[in-house]
């Protein structure tokens, strides 16, 4: 968020630290859509990222790339959340900008935060006054209401939408079946048992009688083929549009 409309005054709302595994801070916000609030969305994976303003050139190329995936979200049960610190109605007024150019519509809700009260609960205002910065958080949260990723990039970089989409497959993954995804994943590839949690398990896989079917280069590496998980539904899901990542991946990397 921007740091110049926020006073010192306003670092005393923030008490705590939002790190993984707490649960995301509720809120009642105004928005394109409506007033809109955390918790309504508990049931779905949700996807809360900043921008660090209205009208703004590397903002308004996210927006549009996350239209164009939006389908791809919706896949995933992931409701999509922006916020600015900008009025509802600058929000709304970008907004049509960007469909009268483009012919898009937005279809996910930009919150209003004039006051930057979301930003502080999520600590998104750096209290560093000297060398803040603005930055584009996203924070993605479980069905359960907890933050299972948070994302931060500098002003200057957009979010590439593929990577977003590739987390939220290896969390959906983790929460699923406890399995882990190694660097570079995507979904087909091999996947991660968790390390064994006792010296009888570790002692098991090496002398292959462990039961949890997999590959094992080592006691505490031991790879699953993604394949053999038994979840038609989930597999079409993850798999729906990454011939694009694919290609991402070889061109790009």
């Amino acid at each position: 968020m921007i740091a110049d409309r926020v006073t010192d005054n306003d670092s005393d709302i923030n008490q705590g630290c939002i790190t993984i595994g707490r649960l995301a801070p509720d809120f009642a916000a105004s928005s394109t859509h409506g007033v809109v609030t955390m918790s309504q969305f508990r049931g779905k994976w949700v996807l809360f990222f900043s921008q660090p303003g209205d009208f703004t050139p590397v903002s308004e190329t996210e927006l549009i790339s996350f239209t164009q995936l939006y389908q791809e979200f919706v896949k995933r049960n992931v409701q999509l959340l922006g916020i600015t610190i900008d009025s509802t109605l600058a929000d709304i007024e970008w907004l049509m900008d960007i469909s009268v150019r483009t012919g898009m519509t937005i279809p996910f809700p930009l919150l209003s935060d004039r006051n930057a009260e979301i930003a502080n609960l999520y600590n998104m205002v750096n209290p560093d006054r000297v060398f803040e910065e603005s930055v584009r958080d996203a924070f993605i949260i479980n069905p359960d209401g907890k933050i299972r990723a948070i994302i931060t990039y500098p002003v200057s970089c957009g979010r590439n939408t593929y990577e977003i989409l590739r987390v939220i497959d290896s969390l959906q993954l983790t929460e699923e079946y406890n399995l882990y995804t190694p660097a570079n994943w995507m979904p087909g590839d091999p996947v991660i048992v968790p390390p064994p949690h006792t010296l009888e398990e570790a002692m098991q896989r090496t002398k292959g009688e462990s039961e949890i079917s997999a590959n094992c280069n080592s006691w505490y590496l031991c790879y699953k083929d993604y394949n053999s998980i038994n979840d038609t539904t989930q597999n079409n899901n993850m798999n729906s549009d990454y011939s694009s990542v694919q290609k991402l991946k070889r061109n790009k990397f």
